[in-house]
């Protein structure tokens, strides 16, 4: 039977960039933080930490990296996802060859691959690697969404250990649940559905919001899998005015914005990304003080 590769609250940890590259001491002093606060895993070079902006070998030194620093304590994850399978292909077997514990493997983007060519797709990667994958279901970047038959096939392969679902389709988990062997596991990728997820069998969350409140996030799936749903959910409730704040643009925007202003040095965003509007950037500033984390 498969074990998940993490359970809890794993950070899509942000990369900060200098002018020349990424800067590894900042991603250092990043992961301190995130250890220190109880982060149960760390998915490096995903969507939130701008992979598609970074070179080939800005990827693979990011993720070395980042083996390197946790060396052990938390399972590294890596970001290996690509719309050409080719390219996934080769991300996956070097980020597996520079030490990550697992793989997450996003939908092919732009394409619309049908559920046939995503079997396929992620079949072909997890034939060629030995560490686990977790697919990425994000449809409202990728334009296609994968059905919870696919997910079914899928399971069956020994490396495929699960699902993170950011699909928003808390329906589409029901069905994927019960589709869907016990040992196919289930994160959410949405942090304000941490707690329904987790209640349908879920175990943890890929969170953004961990970026900034590691301790937090890791309480939360903590009370959820020791099935205190009431507290569980009061918490929920409690962090989604921040949740919201560091969605009022497109990740990650909000969220290198928030760790600049509370002191911990993200850097700056890649175009096509740039910073908040005034407006968007003083509502990140106000709630970070509501929820006494300026200048942490």
């Amino acid at each position: 039977m498969k074990q998940p590769i993490f359970t809890g609250s794993g950070v899509a940890i942000v990369t900060p960039f200098n002018r020349e590259t990424v800067d590894l001491d900042a991603l250092g002093r990043l992961l301190d933080f995130q250890l220190s606060g109880g982060t149960d895993a760390v998915i490096v070079c995903g969507t939130t930490g701008e992979a598609a902006t970074m070179t080939y070998r800005e990827r693979m030194r990011t993720i070395e990296y980042c083996v390197e620093h946790v060396d052990g304590r938390v399972p590294v994850i890596a970001g290996s996802g690509s719309n050409s399978t080719e390219n996934a292909l080769a991300l996956s077997r070097d980020a597996e060859r520079a030490g990550a514990d697992g793989l997450l493997v996003v939908t092919p983007y732009y394409n619309k691959a049908s559920q046939t060519g995503l079997i396929r797709h992620f079949g072909v990667i997890a034939d060629a690697v030995t560490v686990p994958i977790i697919l990425y279901d994000v449809p409202s970047r990728t334009g296609v969404t994968i059905a919870p038959e696919t997910y079914a096939a899928l399971a069956k392969h020994p490396n495929v250990n699960g699902v993170k679902e950011a699909g928003g389709d808390l329906g589409a988990v029901q069905r994927t649940r019960n589709l869907c062997p016990a040992d196919f596991s289930i994160w959410s990728g949405n942090d304000d559905q941490t707690v329904p997820i987790c209640a349908l069998g879920g175990v943890g969350v890929v969170s953004v919001a961990a970026n900034v409140v590691p301790e937090a996030m890791h309480r939360l799936v903590s009370l959820c899998l020791s099935n205190d749903f009431a507290a569980a959910g009061a918490l929920q409730l409690e962090l989604k005015e921040l949740c919201d704040a560091l969605f009022c643009e497109v990740n990650p925007i909000p969220v290198k914005t928030a760790l600049n202003l509370m002191g911990l040095e993200a850097g700056a965003l890649r175009l096509p990304l740039c910073e908040p509007s005034p407006a968007n950037r003083e509502r990140i500033r106000q709630t970070l003080a509501r929820y006494e984390l300026m200048g942490a």
